[in-house]
Order: C-alpha cells, then structure tokens, then sequence
C-alpha cells in the first residue's frame, strides 16, 4: 500500500520506514513516537498492521495542533488547505508571505499546513523567538488540495480512534512506557550545529537523552532509535555509548545528494540502535531482517 503523508518534512523517515519496520516485534501493540515530526514510521505501521495504538508527541505545540486536526478533523483542515492554495494563485510569493506572518501570530493549523507544502525543501526554520522563517520554494504552489485530501482523508483512516497526542518534553512521554510497548524515536538530528538548531523549537541534549534512555533500558523497554549517520568515511555526530548495550545497525539511505552534485559517488547511511529489551523480544528475527536487508549490522555491543 501507498502510506499517506500529509505533513511534508525535510529528514522524514518515510523512505526508510519499511525498514525500520522489520525490526518491529510480532506482539507490539502501543507505538510511541516522542519526536513525531511528520509521524512517518507511525503512518507505516498503522498501514502494515504493526501496531494498533499510537502516541504521537513532539515539543512543537503547533505542529501538534495540526495532527490533531489531520487524524481528528480531517475534513475541515483540507477544505482549509484548498481555501488558502487557491487564494495564493497568480500572487504565489507575497501571499506565502502573508500567511507566514498569520500564522507567526496565530500559530493556525491550516497556515502551517500550508508554509510546509510550500517552503523551501519542506525544510522548516525557525528564528531566535520561535518564528517560522523560512522561504518559499517559488517553483512550486505546494501540493494540490486533491493530493493533499487524499493524504489528509489516508493519515485520519489510519489513526483516528486509536491515537493519542501530546506536545510536551520527551522525557514526559517516556516515564510512562510500559515494557509491552514499542518506542521509536528520531531526535533531532545532531550532525548539524553543536548548540541551536533552527530546523527544531526545542533541541536535545546528549547527556540527557542518555540518561532517559538509562531509565527506559532499566524497566526493560523496547525501543529503536535513529540517532547519527555517515556519508561515505564522515560521521555526524556521536554514536551512543557502549554501555547502553544497543545492537547498532547501519541502513543504506542511498546517494548522498551533495556528494552527488560534486560529482562523487559516496552513499549515506544511518544508523538504527535497537534496545536490549527489544533483541532480546524479537530473538534471531532481528539478525535475520538485517542480513535479508544486506545491510551492515553489529549485534556485538556498539
């Protein structure tokens, strides 16, 4: 099946989804998702029947507030999205930066709907007070109200009735994960600046994360991550410590697109770290879906 996706977002998990989703154990019922962004790996395993519950989180209140309406009231946010993409037509550039201010000012779920279909990249910024800045893409209108009603009425089809929604620290979410539950989370990814990330409201601190994921290993938690990466021999970013005992495994995500624009050939991997709790759930299924995937897997320590 086609997996819906009506939140465009620059670093969504979408293409690797599938993947991830191999290493879901047979018996996972609740999946918690702390860092939802464009909730991409919960849209896959509502759709490949993985899971039957979900809690979508992310700090990013107004983000939040437009899941509500997808998954909740997805008729009155697509007929909001098709009123705004026809008001911009033959005035594309100022009216993208009209709804920009409205929505700084309003934090509406139909203008941020928009500002995503229509920016750069679908690669959200923010500034230093908060505020959505980013520029739109001048090529393109955004997608069509159809296509984006189709993915709309798709994501409500998938997780109405059966999801719950917070906008609140990870950490909140994390304390009340039950070992019969399924956590995956993508952090904000840390490859990019050493402080403040414009991408993110809210950043996560290393030591922290840490920590939390300490706590979850010590009531037995199931969980994957997606954390650092490579591109060719460079690394982004720290790979989690060893004495979490995670199984650490590298996924193939293709051709790195800047390496392909300087005329090279090196490829991107990221890295997936699965819990104890999770290898120990799954038995010899998860070394299985690694070597059928031909990806690289270390299941000694990490």
């Amino acid at each position: 099946m086609i997996t819906p996706h009506p939140i465009p977002y620059q670093g969504s998990k979408r293409r690797l989804a599938s993947r991830i989703l191999k290493f879901f154990p047979a018996d996972a019922v609740r999946l918690f998702e702390p860092f939802a962004g464009s909730a991409a790996v919960s849209l896959a395993a509502a759709g490949h029947g993985k899971a039957s519950r979900f809690h979508l989180n992310d700090i990013n209140k107004p983000l939040m507030d437009l899941w509500d309406k997808i998954i909740n009231h997805p008729r009155e946010i697509a007929d909001a999205y098709r009123r705004l993409w026809e008001a911009q037509l033959g005035n594309e550039r100022a009216y993208y930066d009209s709804v920009r201010k409205r929505f700084n000012d309003t934090q509406a779920p139909d203008c941020l709907l928009y500002l995503l279909a229509r920016c750069v990249k679908a690669s959200v910024r923010y500034n230093a007070d908060g505020e959505f800045n980013q520029s739109p893409d001048n090529r393109r209108k955004g997608a069509h109200p159809a296509v984006m009603k189709q993915h709309i009425l798709g994501a409500s089809s998938l997780l109405g009735g059966k999801t719950a929604l917070s906008a609140v620290d990870y950490r909140e979410v994390l304390a009340v994960v039950q070992p019969q539950d399924l956590v995956y989370m993508d952090p904000p990814y840390q490859g990019v600046c050493a402080n403040r990330d414009s991408r993110y409201l809210g950043g996560v601190a290393f030591d922290d994360f840490v920590s939390a994921l300490e706590e979850l290993n010590s009531k037995d938690a199931s969980y994957i991550i997606s954390y650092d990466g490579r591109t060719g021999g460079k690394r982004h970013g720290r790979t989690l410590p060893a004495s979490l005992c995670l199984a650490h495994i590298e996924v193939d995500a293709g051709r790195s697109t800047q390496a392909t624009l300087l005329g090279r050939a090196a490829r991107t991997y990221e890295s997936l770290y699965l819990s104890p709790a999770l290898v120990d759930r799954m038995g010899g299924a998860a070394r299985a879906f690694t070597a059928a995937a031909h990806q690289t897997c270390l299941f000694s320590v990490a």
